[in-house]
């Protein structure tokens, strides 16, 4: 463990007392996904007031959030022609290819059809300007995002073990990834690590991690890191409370990815009650 145990039984406002990050904790997980979806809503129509685009890396993890951010689009009639997405991975099979689109596993696939294919037809954004990591093409999303002038912010949220995107801790008895090394990664092939199948099973599979694809094409941190802003969203509730805390107040790791965030200079995570709340051993 890289954290103290007496900073995971620490109270939410002791907590707020040591870390190293600033934090915002809302009161339920509806509250984190309307909070997140206002916010990016809210990116995107003063940027339009302003005639600037939008340039957003976005998750599929949380996605709670999409259909509050669609229903405000729509009725607010903020328009997404000038909005650039860019998401963080995709899953890919055995061979490193990624899954088609109508696999149901699909983030290219679920951001099609549940938020872009959502939003009235004359707020919709521009296909050529969606963009995925490709495995058969890795600089390319990089590319992308130097034309159209970097990324404003960074959404997204984090995993059991600390990885953001799919940057999974390096995790090899003969070569060691150092913390200069793993900012500065670039889009790659990654095998997911086992209690990554394992959890993302336990959402998607019914418990299956057979079903749950072996491998992924993943932003590198480095793309993350020069973001203007970043902003994480926790509400996985308990099995998350760990690794909320290592995120907050625990020294950089590359076994926990998250923390390599907050040597950035605009980060900040939003928490429900829940997952802020002590990890600690509960009774049976």
């Amino acid at each position: 463990m890289i954290i103290s145990p007496k900073h995971l039984t620490l109270s939410v406002e002791k907590l707020a007392e040591i870390s190293r990050v600033a934090f915002t904790v809302l009161p339920d997980s509806d509250a984190v996904f309307t909070h997140m979806a206002k916010s990016i809503a809210e990116e995107i129509q003063s940027n339009n007031f302003s005639d600037k685009p939008t340039r957003l890396i976005l998750p599929v993890g949380p996605i709670g959030q999409y259909q509050i951010l669609v229903q405000i689009c729509n009725q607010q009639r903020i328009s997404w022609k000038n909005v650039f997405t860019f998401n963080m991975d995709e899953y890919c099979d055995w061979q490193g290819r990624p899954l088609a689109t109508d696999h149901p596993l699909s983030f290219a696939g679920f951001m099609q059809r549940h938020v872009f294919d959502q939003l009235d037809d004359d707020l919709r954004i521009p296909g050529d300007q969606v963009h995925f990591p490709d495995p058969l093409a890795l600089d390319r999303i990089s590319e992308q995002i130097q034309a159209v002038g970097g990324i404003d912010t960074c959404y997204a949220g984090v995993g059991y073990h600390g990885h953001i995107a799919f940057n999974e801790p390096p995790n090899s008895g003969w070569h060691k990834v150092s913390a200069a090394q793993f900012r500065n990664s670039l889009t790659r092939i990654v095998p997911l690590a086992p209690d990554t199948i394992v959890m993302n099973s336990t959402w998607n599979t019914g418990g299956n991690p057979a079903q749950i694809p072996p491998m992924a094409v993943t932003l590198g941190m480095k793309d993350i890191l020069a973001a203007q802003r970043i902003r994480l969203y926790c509400n996985g509730g308990a099995w998350q409370r760990t690794v909320f805390r290592i995120a907050v107040c625990s020294e950089v790791d590359v076994k926990y990815p998250v923390t390599l965030l907050q040597e950035h200079p605009d980060y900040a995570i939003i928490s429900d009650l829940c997952t802020a709340q002590p990890a600690v051993i509960s009774a049976i």
